[in-house]
């Protein structure tokens, strides 16, 4: 299963989601291939936001390595699933996907209880509520793949 998360400017909840979700992975002995990417391409190059970094790091999660990229055309082929944080990302990423595109498009906190969207942190200033909602939707993720397997 190759997963790609999607947030707007991937600095905060998609590097996050992806960091979070390895760990867990890894836990759980699942093979994944795992990605983030942005909507938008301002920071492409740039690290996980550093208070975003910050609040991950005491939980175990270290995004330090991670580097901001933009949403390709050729991630709908490369990837199974894209998962969006928000609706406005998954509407952006539905705006530019292609005809013959083979990955599922759909929302990060599917299956999950409580909100349908992962705030972004970088305006809320919430990196740790962040965190805790991306917490839950990577166990809501896991458990999807692991009953799949």
């Amino acid at each position: 299963m190759r997963i790609l998360f999607l947030c707007l400017g991937n600095i905060c909840r998609s590097p996050a989601a992806e960091g979070v979700v390895r760990f867990m992975a890894q836990e759980a002995g699942l093979d994944v291939a795992l990605d983030s990417a942005g909507t938008g391409g301002w920071h492409v190059g740039d690290p996980p936001y550093g208070p975003m970094q910050s609040a991950a790091g005491p939980r175990g999660y270290d995004l330090s390595g991670l580097r901001a990229r933009q949403l390709a055309r050729s991630d709908f082929a490369d990837f199974d699933l894209i998962l969006a944080m928000d609706r406005q990302n998954l509407r952006d990423a539905q705006a530019v996907m292609p005809p013959d595109a083979t990955a599922r498009l759909e929302m990060f906190l599917q299956g999950a209880q409580g909100t349908s969207e992962v705030p972004d942190p970088y305006y809320t200033r919430d990196f740790d509520g962040c965190l805790d909602i991306i917490e839950a939707g990577a166990k809501a993720l896991l458990a999807r793949l692991q009953g799949a397997q």
